[in-house]
Order: C-alpha cells, then sequence, then structure tokens
C-alpha cells in the first residue's frame, strides 16, 4: 500500500484493517485522513513527501500544542498519524454523562507525552478544527479533558 502523504504504510499495527490511501483518495477507514487531506488540498505538490519533509501542517499543530502553556507537560515534538478507533477516548462528564470526541474511521495527528512528575501520561490529538489534550493512567483508563478548543 502507498500513503498520499508519504507515511510508511508497512509499519502501520492497523495495515490489515486499511483499505489504502491512494487507493480511497485519502480515506484509508472510511473516514477522512487530516494528513492527507492537507497534501490533496495543495495539489499533491508536496504528496509522498510529507512526512519526510517538513510538514506545514504539523509544524503548525507541534507550535500550537506548545503554546497553549501547559506546565507539566513535556515540549511537543513530533505528531503521528493515529486512527481515531485508537485514540477514541470515552471521558466522563458532570452529572454523569460521557463524551467521545473523535470518529473512529478518520486519521488524526497526535502523539503521547509524559506527565512531568507523575505516572500518568498526556495524550494530544488534533485534526483541521480542533485540539484535544487529556491526560490519562496506563492503557488509556480514567481519562481526564485537560484541553479542548477549536484552531484559530
Amino acid at each position: 500500500m502507498k500513503s498520499v502523504c508519504g507515511l510508511d504504510c508497512e509499519s502501520c499495527g492497523f495495515r490489515e484493517q486499511c483499505d489504502g490511501c491512494v487507493e480511497t483518495g485519502g480515506k484509508p477507514f472510511g473516514g477522512s485522513c487530516v494528513i492527507a487531506a492537507c497534501c490533496l488540498a495543495k495539489g499533491c505538490e508536496n504528496c509522498g513527501k510529507a512526512f519526510s519533509a517538513p510538514c506545514e501542517l504539523k509544524q503548525e499543530l507541534v507550535s500550537e500544542f506548545n503554546a497553549l502553556g501547559i506546565e507539566d507537560m513535556e515540549e511537543v515534538h513530533d505528531l503521528n498519524a493515529l486512527i481515531g478507533s485508537y485514540i477514541n477516548l470515552t471521558y466522563p462528564l458532570p452529572g454523569g454523562r460521557t463524551v467521545r470526541f473523535w470518529d473512529d474511521s478518520r486519521v488524526y495527528l497526535g502523539n503521547q507525552l509524559c506527565k512531568k512528575g507523575s505516572d500518568r501520561c498526556y495524550g494530544l490529538t488534533a485534526d483541521e478544527h480542533h485540539l484535544l489534550v487529556c491526560e490519562y493512567a496506563e492503557n488509556g483508563l480514567d481519562p481526564e479533558i485537560v484541553i479542548y478548543k477549536r484552531r484559530d
């Protein structure tokens, strides 16, 4: 399989469930991929290079996450392609309701960082319109929303 952005599909743990990025026009799991959509919107001049050459979208998102100023979060240096079904945690709300923010079939950009002085982690996820920072225990247990905001 070949990706629109140049990501190495052979190392993906979801490869068997993927319908192919190029084959589906940037919708490998049925929903859109934030990276492929960006490459395709630019007329494919960067197609096949986004993950080997500087990707504007990744750099913008890294800067936006770092600008949040979360005191005990490590500096963000990179983001990875993540399928929604892998990162779409269920968050408890006051009053007992729960909410999920992402579409299981989309591909987002994100990362996991250690929370300084804690055994918990920060989970970062973004698409074209939103940033989410959450914190959770091992294996995504006990997730809490730290920041969910619309991108400027």
